[in-house]
């Protein structure tokens, strides 16, 4: 009920025609995602594009899964010697996708 609530005051905004009434789409999306109960759905959407921008087209060609269990990120690996080689950079991997996320949503890893 909160969500009808919010979007229907958006688009209330959006029907005048003074320009300072205008409202951002992705302010009213960020609204949406953060009032629904699809907040963990989306969540594991953006820990999975972030996995992708933050390491890069190489270590995504051998990422075979990613999942979000809670605080723990789980990630499969096809390479075990990439495996070994992201096991040594593990907190800085989390620190970095913590800050593309904007917040502290990765508190582990695991690499299988």
């Amino acid at each position: 009920m909160m969500v009808l609530f919010t979007i229907t005051n958006h688009t209330k905004a959006m029907r005048n025609n003074k320009k300072e009434d205008f409202v951002n789409m992705s302010d009213v999306l960020k609204d949406f995602k953060s009032q629904s109960k699809l907040s963990e759905g989306f969540l594991k959407v953006d820990v999975d594009s972030a996995w992708k921008e933050v390491m890069g087209p190489g270590v995504v060609t051998y990422t075979t899964q990613i999942k979000l269990q809670g605080n723990k990120l789980l990630v499969d690996l096809s390479s075990s010697v990439l495996r070994q080689e992201l096991s040594y950079g593990r907190s800085k991997i989390i620190a970095n996708l913590n800050e593309k996320l904007g917040s502290e949503v990765i508190k582990s890893l695991v690499l299988r």
